[in-house]
């Protein structure tokens, strides 16, 4: 069979990178595209050597976007994780890093068309995945979006402007409820007992304490993925956290959604050292954590993730706030890369008005890809 192509522009967003299609492109029949995003990525692979995906969660990941005629938005888009050695294509939860990059998207598509006199355009899209509103402000120059600048973001080497990212009005996708009524939780395994909370905000995320498996905020995450029976443990967590608070009907479905919900090991403010060597003091931090996405620990944390504990340290009942000692609006969180801030504001009844994070945002290719 010969190759066929479609177009295809593949960008870094945050500590992210992804596939970006332009819906028309793409067949209506799911499982025909479901088709094309395994070949692109090379879900078949552990090394995803046959496609563009980086054998690791937070570079197997792919945006469907379109333009809309909804006043006053730009765009929607839908986000699908791609499986690492297994063929899945999951639409559960979100990926908040490329947020910022499909707010560039939708410039450089022409969703959107940014001022020539103007230094950044507010783009507004909805994430049919959770159903909520984004609000991303892109720098421009010329009417063209400026991705180079001064703006220093952990994880990421290269300096480039800012892009900041806002989720309004997020919470409850998956539940119902930002934060589930039982709070924290016991789950005994092995003959001992682990605590942990879940919170619902973009994504669902099961947050444990690190020192109830005797984890220290300094372990290497290579070390801790390598250790099956530890992260046995975790993946069972998961799933428990998974059925009892509605996100899946059985422990037998919750091990077949791979993408939600994430864990988060987490720790109170202490000093640790980065996957670089960096010392950082517990006096820079709010809280320590550390994330697993796709059965293997992250090097940095994703965005929805950090929306998801940012919340969780304002919110009593939870493990993430029984590890902070100060409650404000902007969360500093420290993980395996450095300390990234978190703003979080609230309305008056107590849910969150929007969650916002800074980020860069770069074009790495734009193309045709093959496929058969």
């Amino acid at each position: 069979m010969s190759q066929r192509e479609i177009p295809c522009t593949v960008y870094r967003g945050g500590t992210s990178r992804g596939l970006f299609f332009n819906k028309k492109d793409l067949p209506e029949d799911i499982e025909k595209k479901k088709d094309i995003f395994m070949q692109s990525i090379d879900t078949s692979n552990v090394t995803q050597i046959n496609g563009l995906g980086g054998g690791t969660s937070h570079t197997s990941k792919i945006c469907v976007i379109a333009p809309t005629v909804e006043q006053g938005i730009d765009a929607e888009y839908t986000f699908y994780q791609a499986g690492i050695g297994k063929d899945i294509i999951d639409d559960k939860g979100t990926c908040g890093n490329l947020m910022a990059a499909v707010g560039a998207y939708v410039v450089d598509q022409g969703f959107a068309e940014a001022n020539h006199n103007e230094a950044y355009i507010d783009v507004s899209v909805i994430n049919t995945n959770i159903d909520k509103k984004i609000s991303i402000r892109v720098p421009v120059e010329s009417g063209q979006v400026k991705m180079t600048g001064n703006f220093q973001m952990i994880g990421v080497k290269q300096p480039g402007s800012k892009f900041h990212v806002s989720v309004l009005e997020p919470g409850g996708e998956n539940t119902g409820q930002i934060i589930p009524a039982e709070g924290i939780q016991v789950n005994t395994m092995n003959g001992t007992e682990y605590h942990y909370s879940l919170s619902d905000v973009m994504n669902p995320f099961v947050f444990t304490p690190g020192e109830e498996f005797n984890l220290s905020a300094s372990d290497r995450i290579d070390k801790l993925t390598g250790n099956k029976e530890l992260m046995d443990l975790f993946e069972e967590l998961r799933r428990t956290a998974s059925y009892k608070s509605g996100i899946t009907n059985s422990l037998e479905e919750a091990k077949q959604i791979h993408n939600i919900p994430k864990v988060g090991v987490v720790w109170v403010p202490q000093d640790y050292v980065t996957m670089s060597g960096e010392v950082i003091k517990k006096e820079e931090v709010d809280i320590v954590a550390k994330m697993i996405s796709m059965e293997k620990f992250h090097r940095t944390f994703a965005v929805s993730g950090l929306f998801a504990l940012a919340v969780s340290c304002l919110f009593e009942d939870t493990i993430p706030n029984k590890c902070t000692e100060e409650n404000t609006n902007e969360i500093r969180i420290g993980h395996p890369e450095g300390v990234v801030a978190v703003s979080v504001e609230l309305n008056t009844d107590g849910s969150i008005k929007k969650v916002g994070i800074d980020r860069t945002v770069k074009r790495i290719i734009k193309g045709n890809l093959f496929y058969t």
